[in-house]
């Protein structure tokens, strides 16, 4: 091999400024230059051009290896040029390069290879419609023209020049510029050589020629564990499934299933002892031993998505198709899933499509625009949150956060996505004053492309993997929202009640001699409880920023803030609606929620905290095994008040209806600290009945006032029904009566 100067450049060689533009970093169009290539129009020899920055000398080596020609050296940077005169077609061929201190190493040039992409992935990413995209964008471990390497694709149509870097090439954006697919703004490249395990970034020269921060990859299915930033080559999880049998029998109508939901947020669900984090399997062997024998049907995730502040609790996510590195692998998750489901134990993880944050590495001005999100601030960015709002009118991004709501239900098995803050897409004018948004077409404040966005969403869940479902966590009166698509829906399956959350936590936070004047705080969600179909919750959100715990909020002595505490989540099992509890509130954590540390679980030694763990474990035995207290959840034929007028007394009654309605249950709640002997109410049937479930009882820290024995009915119709009782109301208590 020989060296040339930059002012004897062989007629073959590419032009001086294209060179320049290679190692300058600013050659948009690699694939031009790079690799082999014929001369004159394909009549020619064949030439070589290697940038090789590292290397002192280059030769061409044949697939057997064997020596074919040296390459020279025609700038001192590294860039090498040869001709190769008894070929005249392009031929598989290997590099051998070393460096000044004799080190020799083989490699397979990544100009070498064709396309990865096909016109297909152009056309559907074009109109939107590429629903499983991160099967083809982000880095997959792959064979390529008989090499083992990476596939690298990502979507940045305003970029200049797209480069995958890592450790693999010292991080120099130079050395392995992508190739660009057309006018879709597609970016591609096989890197050999590397696989599983590999970390990289891609950088960026932006639409104005900018060199942009190194970017995490948007599709990326791993990433470093925080608070390192880069992406993590894997692929599509690895797993082989044992939940067939699960996954069939979700196809039931799922509105008349018990659904009872373990709210969890993995980092500070529990830890070790030295207060580190617990791995998806050491979480997933004690979430299986805790949940189930406490009865719930779900568990659901804080966001699992990756996330660069673990303050955000997830819901500032980067890596939206990357479940966080924190406890383990995307294998390791996927086993946690697995063992969940082979538990009898559903699992929803909280997915965020509203916004993301302005970290560096992440979305925000990805290839020097407002990309994936609105340019104007007025549209693009949330105060509140300080993130950065999708625009979710431009086909692709909407494209993007629906194959992401797609991977987490397909790829790992996940049974629901809760889609957080929807209320804050579908509102122009969402926290925002007069002047600081801008109207639709139509001089409204609906977001119509956010609209639009999550009918398609929910279409698309629906038809790529059916049974699976979607929760809104919606806040206003928006009509629909889990109606069906079909009938001017949004199409969601289910909707929280934030509505009866508010007020029911205001009632109960009044001390009983004032409730008669709040009464109607625990009656009116009944005005509208069928009009969606709800989740009743108690999230994390209401026992964080200075709100307290859930038995923080309970007025009284310690006594009393356990017996109300008992007597809501009472009324609540009772209540129309399917049911959510964050961890901690089952046993009345004391402190506020904080998400770097564990639950406080030694409060079990307590027993009146034992007491009502108890008591939230057999109200989910109770609500599964009666099934008029879920099976019309979200129908007004399964729900008939007895009395619920009666605000002298601070009492609730009514009546839960299952599908035959042959078998009732009964709900009273007494809201006030008094025992009502010989309360006497109607009942639908006559005959005999028990108490199923008291909250007052001894082992749950009450006083132990009840009804054992035979309830026997009268036929003295009473309230509208045609039978009466007589019972004693537990202070501070709800009680579930059934007929015998």
């Amino acid at each position: 091999m020989t060296d040339t100067t930059r002012d004897t450049i062989p007629d073959t060689a590419p032009p001086r400024h294209e060179i320049e533009a290679i190692l300058r970093g600013q050659q948009g169009d690699p694939f031009r230059w790079l690799g082999m290539h014929h001369l004159d129009d394909g009549k020619g020899p064949v030439v070589v051009n290697v940038f090789a920055p590292d290397a002192s000398e280059v030769t061409v080596l044949d697939a057997k290896g064997k020596e074919v020609a040296p390459l020279t050296k025609i700038d001192p940077e590294g860039f090498f040029h040869g001709v190769i005169p008894k070929k005249r077609k392009p031929f598989e061929y290997r590099l051998r390069c070393a460096n000044r201190g004799g080190h020799s190493w083989e490699l397979a040039d990544p100009y070498m290879f064709g396309p990865v992409l096909g016109e297909m992935d152009e056309y559907l990413l074009a109109e939107g419609r590429h629903e499983e995209l991160y099967r083809r964008l982000g880095a997959h471990p792959t064979t390529h023209g008989g090499v083992e390497g990476t596939t690298f694709a990502l979507w940045a149509p305003n970029a200049r020049r797209v480069s995958v870097v890592g450790h693999f090439n010292a991080w120099d954006g130079r050395r392995h510029a992508m190739r660009r697919r057309g006018a879709t703004g597609l970016w591609e490249l096989f890197v050999p050589g590397i696989g599983r395990g590999e970390i990289y970034k891609y950088e960026i020269v932006g639409a104005y020629g900018q060199l942009l921060p190194l970017k995490a990859d948007p599709v990326g299915t791993y990433a470093e564990v925080p608070p390192q930033q880069a992406s993590v080559v894997h692929g599509l999880p690895r797993h082989e499934w044992t939940d067939d049998g699960w996954i069939a029998a979700r196809g039931r109508d799922q509105r008349a299933e018990p659904i009872s939901i373990y709210e969890v947020h993995l980092a500070s669900w529990r830890r070790g002892d030295g207060n580190e984090m617990l791995s998806y399997a050491e979480l997933g062997r004690q979430l299986i031993d805790y949940v189930g024998e406490m009865g719930f049907t779900h568990v659901e995730f804080l966001p699992v998505t990756e996330h660069p502040f673990s303050g955000s609790w997830g819901y500032q996510p980067v890596g939206m198709f990357a479940p966080t590195s924190r406890f383990g692998s995307p294998e390791d998750f996927a086993a946690m899933v697995d063992s969940l489901h082979g538990a009898g134990i559903g699992v929803i993880v909280d997915w965020v499509p509203a916004h993301f944050p302005t970290d560096a590495h992440g979305l925000g001005q990805f290839d020097g625009t407002a990309l994936y999100e609105h340019a104007d601030p007025r549209q693009g960015f949330h105060k509140d949150w300080n993130t950065l709002i999708y625009n979710f009118g431009r086909r692709e991004v909407a494209n993007f956060l629906r194959a992401s709501a797609t991977y987490w239900l397909k790829e790992f098995h996940v049974d629901a996505l809760r889609v957080d803050a929807v209320a804050s897409m579908l509102y122009l004018d969402y926290s925002r004053n007069e002047g600081e948004w801008v109207p639709n077409q139509y001089g409204g404040r609906e977001n119509l492309d956010a609209i639009e966005f999550l009918k398609g969403t929910n279409e698309t869940v629906r038809a790529y993997v059916p049974g699976a479902l979607s929760i809104a966590e919606e806040s206003t009166a928006w009509p629909g929202v889990s109606s069906p698509v079909s009938e001017g829906g949004l199409g969601f399956d289910f909707k929280w009640n934030m509505g009866w959350m508010h007020d029911t936590l205001q009632y109960m936070s009044h001390d009983p001699i004032h409730r008669r004047y709040h009464h109607n705080e625990m009656t009116f969600g009944l005005v509208y409880a069928f009009s969606e179909n709800f989740v009743l919750p108690l999230s994390h959100d209401e026992v964080v920023h200075g709100k307290g715990s859930m038995l923080g909020k309970m007025p009284g002595d310690r006594w009393q803030k356990f017996a109300n505490l008992r007597a809501y989540y009472g009324f609540m099992w009772g209540h129309p609606g399917k049911k959510l509890l964050f961890m901690g509130s089952e046993f009345g954590q004391e402190k506020e929620w904080n998400h770097d540390q564990s639950l406080d679980w030694h409060l079990l030694q307590d027993h009146h905290h034992e007491g009502v763990r108890r008591f939230v474990r057999d109200l989910n035995a109770l609500y599964r095994g009666e099934p008029a207290l879920h099976q019309r959840d979200c129908r007004g034929d399964g729900f008939q008040w007895i009395e619920g007028g009666d605000d002298v007394n601070n009492v609730f009654s009514f009546v839960r209806y299952g599908e035959d309605g042959t078998k009732p249950v009964v709900v009273i709640s007494n809201m006030a600290p008094v025992v009502r002997e010989n309360f006497r109410f109607g009942v639908p049937q006559g005959g005999t009945w028990r108490e199923a479930l008291n909250s007052d009882g001894s082992d749950y820290g009450g006083s132990g006032v009840g009804n054992g024995g035979a309830i026997r009915a009268l036929d003295d119709a009473m309230h509208g029904q045609p039978a009466s009782v007589a019972v004693t109301l537990p202070p501070l208590a709800t009680i579930f009566l059934v007929p015998e």
